[in-house]
């Protein structure tokens, strides 16, 4: 492409020396002005001239003074940039902390209640029943995988030899592991298992209004399940062989034969061992208020309470 032909790109030039002359002789001495020279015609380029008064010295003066400008109009723009950054920062911050509350514990998720029938079912494998050559008569709960059986105290305290017989109809003897009189709980050891042990999940303190669950062999009723809520805590049931205090009073039904059998909450976890009813008419009738033993109790012992309390062992 020829570079002076149409085509060719606009752009600044140098002038040449014809161009140089005839400048020269357009007038006398330098120059003082300064301009732009428009080049005429088609395809030419535009020429930018800048003429100062005073040689190159002009030209280096004018050059300073536009760096020094240039120098300030940056110092000035980064200061204008750093304030505005701080300010944003700042108001991002703030809206952070009031769109960011304080975190608040998690509180933890309650377990869902079983029915009744569902629990039942999964806790009955973890009854028994106990006798003794005596003539007494109770229930059990089994607590370890190799069978151990909490009960009440008063249950197998008048001596005789012991029987335990699984929900699955396995009977076996039993030899008392330890007991607890203060408390009235004890704890059995079978000779004999069944195929497959089920022990019962061990749960905390239970509060006032829970839900609980009595299962149990009143009466010699095998395999019974009640129903009722916690009633009140810290109370004491003045026995025949004693007085226990720190009880859980509730009012689930249990009667004679009910004793040393389990207490469960909704979740059927084990919160106490059935020890006693109230008997205000002296004739061991159920009368709506029956006591147990807090199954930390029952494990560790200890323990002291107060309330009117009264009535038979069951």
């Amino acid at each position: 492409m020829d570079p002076r032909g149409a085509g060719r790109l606009r752009g600044f030039r140098a002038p040449g020396a014809g161009e140089r002359a005839g400048a020269e002789g357009a007038g006398s001495g330098p120059s003082t002005g300064s301009g732009i020279v428009v080049g005429s015609g088609s395809g030419d380029a535009v020429e930018d001239v800048v003429a100062s008064g005073s040689g190159n010295g002009g030209g280096r003066t004018s050059s300073w003074r536009w760096l020094v400008a240039a120098g300030a109009v940056l110092v000035v723009a980064m200061a204008v940039i750093g304030t505005l950054a701080f300010r944003l920062g700042s108001t991002s911050a703030a809206l952070d902390q009031r769109s960011s509350p304080s975190p608040s514990p998690t509180p933890r998720a309650s377990a869902t209640p079983l029915a009744t029938t569902d629990l039942y079912t999964r806790l009955v494998p973890s009854v028994v029943l106990v006798t003794t050559s005596r003539g007494s008569l109770g229930s059990g709960t089994v607590v370890t995988d190799k069978g151990l059986v909490l009960t009440a105290n008063h249950v197998i305290a008048g001596g005789g030899d012991l029987t335990v017989v699984f929900a699955d109809g396995t009977r076996s003897r039993a030899e008392v592991a330890s007991a607890d009189p203060r408390n009235d709980t004890a704890v059995l050891e079978p000779q004999k298992l069944p195929e497959v042990v089920v022990p019962a999940a061990i749960g905390g303190p239970p509060a006032v209004g829970a839900d609980v669950v009595a299962i149990g062999n009143p009466l010699g009723l095998r395999q019974t399940t009640t129903s009722g809520i916690v009633s009140g805590l810290d109370r004491t049931s003045r026995t025949r062989s004693g007085t226990v205090k720190g009880l859980v009073q509730f009012d689930a039904a249990v009667n004679p034969g009910s004793s040393g059998g389990p207490l469960l909450d909704r979740q059927g976890l084990l919160v106490g061992v059935v020890v006693s009813i109230a008997d205000p008419g002296k004739d061991e009738a159920w009368a709506g208020i029956g006591f147990a033993v807090p199954i930390a109790t029952a494990l560790a012992g200890g323990g002291d309470g107060t309330g009117p309390g009264g009535g038979p062992q069951i």
